[in-house]
Order: structure tokens, then C-alpha cells, then sequence
């Protein structure tokens, strides 16, 4: 066995190595919903009646990219 390989040290699992991107804030959270409703709306040429259901639906899909972005 080579001496440099009997000299080295274990490797040791640092969680502090490992860290989240930072928290979205509400701001830009805001934003990206409100964006993500306004490309809901055009998808359905506008058509009125369902703002409430664009802007929920667009909650949803902005919290679960964010969330699936922390997890990488």
C-alpha cells in the first residue's frame, strides 16, 4: 500500500459543507405567482372568471418549484 494512502485522514461528513440556496422573498415570491397567473390567463386568451382559480393554481406550481430547488 502506497504511504500516501495510509497517511490520509477519513473523510468526514460535513453537513455544514452542504448549504440551501436562500429563501425567496415574499416579494419576488409575489411576483413569480403573479407572473405565473398572467401566463395561466393568456394560455386561456384571457377570458374572465377565473382570476381566483389562475392565481391559486399559480400559488401552487411557484411553491412547489421553489421547494424542488431548496432539494437539490
Amino acid at each position: 500500500m502506497s504511504e500516501s494512502i495510509k497517511s490520509a485522514r477519513p473523510l468526514r461528513f460535513n453537513p455544514l459543507r452542504f448549504s440551501l440556496p436562500p429563501p425567496v422573498s415574499a416579494d419576488d415570491r409575489k411576483e413569480m405567482i403573479a407572473l405565473a397567473a398572467y401566463y395561466r390567463a393568456e394560455r386561456r386568451k384571457f377570458e374572465p372568471g377565473h382570476e381566483v382559480e389562475d392565481w391559486l393554481a399559480a400559488e401552487k406550481e411557484v411553491e412547489l418549484r421553489i421547494a424542488h430547488a431548496r432539494l437539490r
